[in-house]
């Protein structure tokens, strides 16, 4: 899933290759201490952030949501100013 705001601006090829990072454990331009959270979240089931740029620059987010449960069912993409 991805907000209408990120379709229109990250190219569909780029949006499936961050997603494609994401769901490998490569989180993207995380800062450090967002890096080690999503590492500890991946462990327990929790929600994942992760950033990305697109090649013209825009920068988007991937998140997973996750419960305790380990669904992982709802990931989305959007750009800074949808979250």
């Amino acid at each position: 899933m991805c907000t209408a705001h990120a379709h229109r601006e990250i190219p569909a090829v780029e949006m499936f290759a961050a997603i494609d990072r994401h769901i490998r454990g490569d989180f993207g331009e995380v800062p450090e201490e967002d890096r080690r959270h999503d590492e500890f979240a991946v462990q327990r089931g929790e929600r994942i952030l992760s950033v990305y740029h697109s090649r013209a620059g825009r920068k988007f987010y991937v998140i997973t949501e996750g419960d305790r449960a380990g669904d992982r069912s709802a990931t989305t993409v959007l750009l800074p100013e949808d979250y």
